[in-house]
């Protein structure tokens, strides 16, 4: 009667140790942090910037100006395959929250410019789209890298660097060193050189 105790205790055991479910330290371990939900107010913003289709990819305080902002864009669903990691764009645009309204800061479409004009390196051909990569510095805010997609093209071209200029106060190219920023132009001309 003992020895039979025993293997019903064993088997029990056994079965309750081969269950499907993980256990509860391995299913959290499993699960990705909760990306914050993106607010209404921000996604109506990007829509009315870009229309319907408009995707907030980054939002908050990205300039570290103490205002919100949003980095929104459309973005191609089918992202041709390339050796440049990033999101293909078609257009790009950075706001701010000025009361209760939004201010377009930066825009990134056929050209990159701001409210001054064409930002330095702008290529003097139309874009029609852009590999789009972002990173975010707590300490310095947000920056944007920006290469042209032309089909058809093997050579490597270098993004060209947008950020926020505090001495400036606007989103403004940099140079290729990524050291300096470069000064706008009112023509695309003269949007290729331009050291500040």
């Amino acid at each position: 009667m003992l020895r039979s105790f025993f293997a019903v205790l064993t088997l029990a055991t056994l079965f309750t140790g081969c269950g499907s479910e993980p256990s509860k330290p391995a299913a959290q371990a499993e699960q990705k942090p909760a990306v914050p939900a993106i607010p209404e107010e921000y996604e109506d913003a990007a829509k009315s910037l870009l229309g319907s289709d408009a995707q907030v990819l980054l939002f908050g305080d990205l300039a570290k100006t103490g205002n919100p902002q949003i980095l929104a864009a459309n973005v191609l669903p089918n992202t041709p395959k390339s050796t440049v990691a990033g999101t293909v764009v078609t257009r790009a645009v950075v706001a701010e929250k000025d009361g209760e309204k939004w201010v377009e800061l930066f825009r990134a479409d056929e050209h990159l410019k701001n409210a001054k004009g064409f930002l330095g390196l702008t290529p003097l051909q139309a874009v029609t789209g852009w590999k789009l990569q972002y990173e975010a510095s707590p300490e310095k805010g947000m920056f944007l890298y920006f290469t042209p997609v032309q089909a058809g093209t093997t050579g490597h071209t270098l993004p060209i660097g947008v950020s926020w200029n505090p001495a400036t106060k606007r989103y403004q190219s940099m140079d290729p060193t990524y050291t300096h920023f470069l000064l706008e132009a009112q023509s695309l001309e003269n949007s290729r050189s331009s050291v500040r």
